[in-house]
């Protein structure tokens, strides 16, 4: 990782140290009209480097989304390596494109089972450079690329460790051009990286596997936990500020910061009930359209659906583990003292934040009822590969209570 204002201005020298002679930039229209993906490749080619940007990324990718990026990619040519800027959306999609020039197949071949085939790489990848625009998803640190399969209506994802960039370059002034709600929206999503991987089922309680069949998931340990606490630290004072003052640059490094040690974390230990649900809150959404974020399709943003049902998944897990539970509360809230009962702690810590930063109240905000419920217990079962990370194990029952608690947290 290379962190710091103006390490962007550095890309192209970092790319002739792979020997890269042609690069394709991704990013997507929005990014592009800020001017940074045209003045990275501008910076790129001074260093004698072919650089062509490719400015059709989805926000929010989907499997169509990404087959056109893989597509483009396939049709120009040999690529030396990539170079994605802006949100995950972007470097989740030149991960797939990275996949898919260096490994024949198509892009559900390698999506996790049961929504895929679950195939992992024959062909090692091309070095890729994420160059991250928000501060959010950690993807810039992560072997995992996540999609919507629209046909499904379900969100899933590729994991594989080939998939984590070759090298993190974390600018923050590229972030300051993030409206508000998209601050808030994924700066829950650091939140609940960090806190989902703090509180995992621990890496001790799993059976151990061969090598070839170990996955990027492996449950806290020690050293996701150091990235975890210290992202949460950074998010007490940073994520208010900066939803409050974009333009505060103290606020914006430290959410860079906060973003990428997260993304450390969870990349090793994993996230859980949270992000299950998640994806089928995202992937079944009808008619909300969130401010902040570019065109008329319907969505709801990746953190924001994570955090919706955060205060009632962590209520659920605090009995697998309350010191876990009531440390991310402090963390969070140094200052604040809770009188009741300890397993409402963290969740009334959760709930003040996301009403202070402006997070929708539950996901009855955002189009769902409790008739929804037995639909989204079905699209969050199919997340396996995070629901086995979880601290508690959490019957479908358990799941649609969860949910149902959720439609309004206020």
């Amino acid at each position: 990782m290379k962190y710091g204002t103006g390490s962007s201005d550095e890309i192209g020298y970092d790319l002739t140290q792979y020997g890269a002679r042609r690069v394709l930039v991704l990013t997507d229209a929005d990014v592009a009209a800020t001017g940074w993906p045209q003045r990275i490749a501008e910076g790129i080619e001074t260093y004698g480097i072919e650089a062509v940007v490719f400015d059709g990324v989805h926000v929010e990718p989907t499997d169509v989304s990404m087959r056109k990026a893989v597509d483009f990619a396939r049709g120009q040519g040999e690529w030396d390596a990539f170079v994605a800027v802006g949100g995950g959306s972007a470097i989740d999609t030149a991960k797939a494109v990275n996949l898919l020039t260096s490994n024949d197949g198509d892009l559900l071949d390698y999506v996790n089972a049961p929504v895929g085939g679950g195939r992992a790489p024959s062909a090692p990848l091309k070095p890729l450079v994420a160059v991250p625009t928000t501060t959010g998803t950690g993807s810039e640190s992560t072997t995992v690329c996540v999609l919507d399969v629209l046909s499904l209506r379900v969100k899933s994802g590729i994991s594989h460790l080939r998939l984590r960039p070759s090298l993190a370059v974390v600018d923050p002034r590229l972030t300051v051009s993030q409206p508000p709600e998209v601050t808030a929206a994924s700066g829950m999503d650091i939140l609940c990286h960090a806190a989902e991987s703090y509180t995992a089922k621990p890496y001790t309680e799993f059976d151990r596997k061969r090598p070839e069949d170990r996955v990027p998931y492996c449950g806290s340990n020690p050293l996701a936990d150091m990235f975890a606490e210290q992202s949460l630290r950074l998010l007490s004072w940073a994520l208010p500020a900066a939803v409050r003052d974009g333009s505060d640059l103290k606020a914006r490094e430290a959410m860079a910061l906060a973003a990428t040690f997260a993304g450390l974390g969870f990349g090793n230990a994993g996230v859980h009930i949270p992000h299950a649900n998640a994806y089928p809150i995202a992937g079944q959404v009808r008619d909300f359209h969130p401010s902040g974020y570019p065109g008329e399709e319907a969505m709801v943003p990746h953190g924001m659906a994570v955090s919706l049902t955060a205060p009632a998944a962590f209520r659920f897990t605090f009995d697998a583990a309350p010191d876990r539970h009531e440390r991310v509360a402090r963390l969070l809230a140094p200052d604040y003292e809770w009188p009741g009962d300890l397993r409402d702690h963290l969740p009334a810590v959760l709930r003040q934040i996301m009403r202070e930063i402006g997070i929708p109240n539950g996901i009855g905000a955002v189009g769902y009822a409790e008739s929804d419920v037995d639909s989204l217990v079905s699209g969050t079962v199919k997340q396996q590969r995070l629901l086995a990370t979880a601290p508690r194990e959490a019957s479908e029952e358990d799941l649609a209570g969860i949910l149902r608690d959720s439609v309004t947290l206020w």
